[in-house]
C-alpha cells in the first residue's frame, strides 16, 4: 500500500470525525465520506480485510462523534462487503482482474460518480433507519436519507480524487 495513501486515509478519517463533531447544520442532513473511503481501499484488499478496515475506521470515528458507538459500523460494513459487486457492476470484471485501484482518471467521472452514489445511498438506507430507531416517521426518514446523499455524494467525489491514485502515481 502506497505511503501517500495511508497518510490521506487517516486525514479523511480526521476530517469525518470534524464533520460528524462540529457540522451539525440540520437534523435532516448527515454527512458521511467513509462510504467512498471505503470504495477507494486498494482492490488487492481481500474482503475481509476490508471489513475490518471498515469496522475498526467506523469505531474510530463513532468513538469521537457524538453518535450512538457502533452506529457507522452498522451502516458501512454492509458497503464494505458488497464493494466487489458494486465494482463489479459499475466498472466491468476488468478493473478487479487487472487488480487496478479505482481512478477518476482512468473510469471517468461519471462511473466514479454512480459508484459513490451507490455506495453512499447503501449507507444511509441502513444509517438513517437505525438511527431514527422507530421513533420518527418516514416524512422524517425520507427527507434526511435524500438530503444526506445529495451532499454526501458531492463531497464524497473530491475525496475521491484525494484517496485514488492519479496518472502520475501508476508507474510508481
Amino acid at each position: 500500500m502506497r505511503p501517500r495513501f495511508v497518510i490521506s486515509f487517516i486525514a479523511m478519517i480526521a476530517i469525518q470525525i470534524m464533520l460528524g463533531g462540529l457540522l451539525n447544520l440540520t437534523q435532516y442532513l448527515v454527512i458521511s465520506i467513509l462510504p467512498v473511503m471505503i470504495i477507494c481501499l486498494p482492490i488487492t484488499f481481500s474482503t475481509s480485510r476490508v471489513l475490518l478496515v471498515a469496522f475498526l475506521t467506523s469505531l474510530v470515528v463513532d468513538f469521537f462523534t457524538d453518535g450512538a458507538m457502533g452506529l457507522s459500523a452498522v451502516a458501512l460494513l454492509p458497503v464494505a462487503v458488497t464493494r466487489n459487486a458494486l465494482i463489479r457492476l459499475v466498472f466491468g470484471s476488468e478493473l478487479l482482474s487487472r487488480r487496478e485501484d479505482i481512478s477518476i482518471h482512468k473510469q471517468g467521472t461519471g462511473k466514479v460518480l454512480l459508484a459513490i452514489f451507490l455506495a453512499t445511498t447503501l449507507y444511509f438506507l441502513v444509517f438513517v433507519p437505525v438511527d431514527c430507531a422507530g421513533t420518527r416517521p418516514l416524512s422524517f426518514i425520507a427527507p434526511r436519507i435524500l438530503l444526506s446523499v445529495a451532499v454526501s455524494t458531492a463531497l464524497s467525489y473530491y475525496v475521491a480524487g484525494v484517496l485514488a491514485p492519479r496518472e502520475a502515481d501508476r508507474w510508481n
